[in-house]
């Protein structure tokens, strides 16, 4: 019997400590259940934890942008606020890390100009940007705090240290570099340029850099030099007999291309005194440029004979000037072919404009001028029909 009290209690501890193992389980499986119900793969919702000005906060949402999760936040942006991501991109992902960079006083000092912005932006570079300040990679940047806040605010200061332009004339190629060496040779090496044995450099590698200096640096004796050259572009003028006369205007602008060009020069004391092209390739095609111009011209009333008889063209020569005339431009006073010659009979602009002020609208006027020049040059308007018959022009 005394055995049997010895064995009773430990039984009675096991069966407790088998009671609370097992209620220890049932409250993990049930707090394993309930997150795998709150996770957000399950239910749609995300975690969301938002960086602003060094505080986190951690949200639980199921909006599906950014937006909607700061106004069901209660979180205020100012318009000059940044968010990345961006508010309005859909969210898609489980948690997203969020970053606000609030918005602040800026001071800009370019030199001798000082600009006072607002902005979100980290960098120099992008708050430059942000102000419509173009940097080229040599000017330097610095930013601080503000040093005078009862002016400013508090915010930051961005100094900028511009390059120093300066003309160079690289082996027979004129180009610009910038540069923030204080002469000569820190450009040169600042650049990576070094002199060969035959190089020569028309000024002193101590020369101060000042703005806007030239110098150069030439190879004596024959050699291959490459220069950049601009290609025009063309022109095409589009007639439209609906805008009246007059009226001109550029449909789509026209750009001009670039190509490399390579010469075999020979070069003594940095001047070329005999070059031939080798070698030519297009960089970038020139771009035509389209122009729009009226033809629509209120003509006088009346038929070609009434405008032939009105000029004092005798009945007997008007079949002659109808060919003529129909062929050359279709009885258009306005007319103008490729070539650029223009008016019923075709001829140079500053010809006809300077018989005719308004020859696009005077035929009249036209037909006096083309009688003087088939007389003048053939004799008769009979000899100019028979010319552009047998000829095609006249």
């Amino acid at each position: 019997m005394r055995r049997l009290s010895i064995r009773s209690p430990l039984r009675r501890r096991l069966t407790i400590l088998s009671a609370a193992l097992f209620l220890v389980f049932t409250l993990v499986a049930v707090h394993v259940h309930q997150v795998a119900a709150d996770t957000p793969g399950q239910t749609g919702k995300r975690i969301i934890t938002i960086h602003d000005r060094g505080k986190d906060i951690g949200i639980l949402t199921d909006q599906t942008t950014l937006r909607g999760v700061f106004q069901e936040a209660h979180i205020e942006l100012d318009k000059n606020d940044l968010v990345e991501p961006s508010l309005d991109d859909k969210l898609v992902a489980d948690n997203y890390q969020v970053n606000i960079y609030r918005a602040r006083p800026v001071v800009i000092v370019d030199g001798a100009s000082v600009k006072k912005v607002i902005s979100a932006y980290q960098t120099a570079g992008q708050i430059a940007a942000h102000a419509g300040i173009s940097l080229r990679d040599e000017d330097k940047t610095s930013i601080r705090p503000i040093s005078d806040i009862v002016t400013y605010g508090a915010g930051v200061e961005v100094d900028i240290d511009r390059a120093t332009p300066v003309n160079l004339e690289l082996y027979g190629t004129p180009t610009t570099v910038y540069t923030q060496a204080t002469t000569v040779g820190g450009l040169l090496k600042e650049k990576g340029l070094t002199l060969g044995k035959h190089d020569q450099l028309s000024v002193k590698d101590d020369t101060p850099i000042k703005k806007d200096m030239k110098f150069a640096i030439w190879r004596n004796g024959t050699q291959t030099i490459t220069r950049r050259e601009s290609i025009a572009f063309s022109v095409e003028r589009i007639e439209d007999a609906d805008r009246p006369l007059g009226y001109d205007k550029v449909q789509t602008v026209g750009k001009k291309g670039q190509a490399l060009v390579t010469y075999q020069a020979t070069m003594k004391n940095g001047k070329i005194v005999k070059k031939k092209q080798i070698q030519r390739v297009v960089i970038h095609d020139a771009k035509k440029q389209v122009e729009v111009v009226g033809t629509k011209a209120s003509l006088p009333a009346g038929s070609h004979e009434d405008w032939m008889s009105e000029a004092g063209i005798g009945s007997g020569d008007y079949g002659y000037i109808n060919y003529i005339f129909t062929n050359e431009s279709g009885w258009n006073p306005a007319a103008r072919n490729p070539a650029g010659y223009v008016g019923l009979g075709q001829t140079s602009e500053s010809n006809l404009a300077s018989a005719c002020s308004n020859w696009q609208t005077d035929p009249v006027c036209q037909i006096r001028f083309f009688n003087g020049y088939a007389l003048g040059r053939y004799g008769s308007w009979e000899n100019a029909y028979d010319f552009k018959r047998d000829n095609g022009w006249w």
